[in-house]
């Protein structure tokens, strides 16, 4: 049986006086990738700054590995193995795409290194053709491959996408699915956060359903494509 590496345990999350998240809750598991599909304002990015630390819970517990994150500070929380994409990118626009890489380089868990300069190169070859250029120059597409691999250079047990089709081109989103399809395919395990349920379908093994801040709907991505009562009460756009 795969080991859960990442635990959401009934977390409530308010900002200010406002509650947005009620009683949230996900397991995943070692090499899944799983969608976190709802409409705009659902909870999703919520429930990704929840996980990191950036909207910590006021009710309810995250953990990683088994150990619980309450309290922690965003950058122990990624010390401990989650390696978070935010949706505005937010590259370094003044250094060159290889000093990005290099920038968010540290060892895993344990000391591993499963990504180096070498292997993300290999894995997102147009950031090769481009390692000396400024990433402010990068088209949106281009900034968002380097900040998913500037990521992966962290060596995170657990990758979290925050839209990351967001505000891009169909072209280019294809090849962004692309990419993390491949991900999938190499055993990263992934939280994907997205309102467009089209393209989660290729690269998702599991799905949850958030509306208004609840977890209303959680199965295997075969299992979503089949139910189109979900897919239309809460999905629809």
């Amino acid at each position: 049986m795969s080991a859960v590496v990442l635990q959401v345990e009934g977390i409530d999350v308010f900002y200010g006086a406002s509650q947005i998240l009620f009683g949230v809750s996900l397991d995943v598991e070692r090499g899944q990738s799983l969608a976190l599909l709802g409409r705009n304002g659902a909870g999703k990015s919520t429930t990704m700054k929840a996980i990191i630390g950036l909207a910590p819970p006021r009710v309810g517990a995250v953990r990683v590995a088994g150990e619980d994150m309450r309290g922690r500070s965003p950058d122990r929380i990624a010390r401990a193995g989650i390696g978070f994409v935010p949706e505005d990118r937010q590259v370094f626009p003044e250094h060159s795409v290889e000093d990005n890489l290099t920038i968010g380089a540290k060892k895993g868990i344990d000391g591993r290194v499963d990504w180096t300069l070498e292997r993300v190169y290999e894995i997102f070859p147009i950031l090769a053709g481009m390692r000396g250029r400024m990433a402010g120059r990068l088209s949106g597409g281009e900034q968002q491959m380097l900040t998913i691999a500037r990521t992966l250079m962290g060596n995170p047990d657990v990758l979290l996408l925050d839209e990351p089709s967001e505000g891009l081109a169909p072209i280019i989103v294809e090849k962004i699915g692309e990419l993390i399809g491949r991900l999938r395919e190499m055993g990263v395990t992934l939280v994907v956060a997205e309102q467009n349920m089209h393209f989660c379908l290729g690269i998702a093994s599991h799905v949850a359903v958030i509306d208004k801040g609840h977890i209303v709907y959680r199965d295997t991505i075969e299992g979503l494509k089949a139910n189109d009562e979900v897919k239309r009460r809460y999905l629809a756009v």
